[in-house]
């Protein structure tokens, strides 16, 4: 090995300086290739850095992407709402079951995993405002101790519960089956207060359905609860308009 070392170090004595300087541009051609490369590989490290968005690791723009979405979502809500205090035809033309459509795309569930309860402070209940086809199915009592809506509005408080099935509940609204409406049983809820000024006017429950559990999919997170309840402020204005009272 160190006798080949040193025939090629003779050899290159006996190049003349113009093949020397040819050989020494070339080398270096390739050592600045090597580097170019290395710093390439390093900006791209860079690029698809991933951060935590309090849930399951992702890349910074899908992040980024999911904030947007949110800010969104809550900005084109707030203008139906301020919409509605100066507009009575806005409010004709607006739609809960289309509301409850983008809010269910935005939380990644089914659009009849959405509910959207208003309260009737004369009746002292709650009712469905969607699912449709659960309006005139029957009403919640604010009293009921076994229907986690009426406990929502009356201790104003948010709730997830990725073991609902095996508490026990409510279960009469659940097992309506319609066009909208699958019929399976909750797995999995986050249930939290629509509030204006202050005040309970709502409630608002995502949900994930199935056979089971595993069936239903992934447990709701602290972050799909932030989700939701970014939605309720705007959301309040929007149920006290469109909820009769």
């Amino acid at each position: 090995m160190q006798g080949a070392i040193k025939s090629r170090h003779i050899q290159y004595r006996e190049l003349g300086k113009s093949a020397q300087l040819s050989l020494y541009v070339r080398k270096t051609q390739t050592v600045r290739k090597f580097l170019a490369g290395c710093s390439r590989s390093k900006q791209d490290g860079i690029r698809t850095t991933e951060v935590h968005c309090a849930g399951p690791t992702l890349p910074a723009w899908r992040c980024e992407l999911k904030t947007k979405m949110s800010v969104s979502l809550v900005s084109e809500l707030e203008r139906l709402a301020n919409a509605l205090e100066s507009d009575n035809a806005t409010a004709m033309a607006i739609s809960l079951p289309s509301v409850a459509d983008r809010i269910a795309k935005h939380l990644g569930v089914r659009t009849d995993e959405v509910a959207i309860l208003g309260i009737s402070n004369r009746w002292r209940h709650l009712h469905f405002l969607v699912p449709v086809a659960l309006k005139n199915v029957g009403f919640i009592p604010l009293s009921s101790n076994s229907a986690l809506a009426a406990r929502t509005a009356r201790e104003s408080k948010p709730e997830i519960n990725n073991a609902f099935a095996a508490v026990r509940h409510a279960t009469v609204f659940e097992g309506v089956k319609a066009a909208t409406t699958t019929g399976e049983s909750i797995q999995k809820i986050i249930s939290a207060p629509i509030l204006n000024d202050d005040k309970v006017v709502g409630v608002i429950q995502i949900s994930r359905k199935g056979m089971n559990a595993p069936e239903a999919g992934a447990d709701f997170s602290a972050e799909d609860l932030g989700k939701v309840l970014s939605l309720c402020r705007p959301l309040g204005k929007l149920v006290r308009h469109l909820a009769g009272e």
